[in-house]
């Protein structure tokens, strides 16, 4: 009797390592499909007021000063869909000329380059569209 409960147990045992492996394989497989984490983003920004736009690297977590913008690119994603690939930053933006304390950023939020109207960039002065990101 106590033979069979040992078989019984080495066996749930075997199956519980199985699946445990099983289940690190499937999470590293679905991360590898997620997105990749790039070194720099490009961002066109566009002054509204003299109809000039300018293209501009960011590397990611460096604050970037553009004249009265301060813009800190946190994440930048590309997907590694094939057919369309998607590319995403988290972005931060503070007007370095309003002194507001209660309002710290004016843009704090995920943007897209395919669609940059799901999360626009609302500034009276600016605008600012994400275009890729590399490493």
């Amino acid at each position: 009797m106590l033979q069979i409960k040992n078989i019984i147990l080495g066996k749930a045992k075997a199956f519980l390592l199985i699946f445990f492996i099983y289940y690190l394989l499937m999470i590293n497989s679905l991360s590898d499909n997620q997105s990749k984490t790039e070194n720099f983003a490009v961002l066109t920004i566009l002054d509204k007021v003299n109809s000039q736009s300018e293209i501009v690297e960011i590397k990611v977590g460096i604050e970037y000063k553009f004249k009265n913008l301060s813009i800190n690119i946190l994440k930048c994603n590309n997907s590694k869909f094939d057919d369309d690939p998607e590319v995403t930053a988290y972005m931060q933006v503070r007007d370095t000329v309003n002194k507001d304390d209660n309002k710290v950023f004016i843009f704090n939020d995920w943007t897209f380059a395919s669609s940059p109207s799901i999360r626009p960039f609302d500034h009276p002065v600016y605008d600012i569209w994400l275009k890729k990101c590399y490493s």
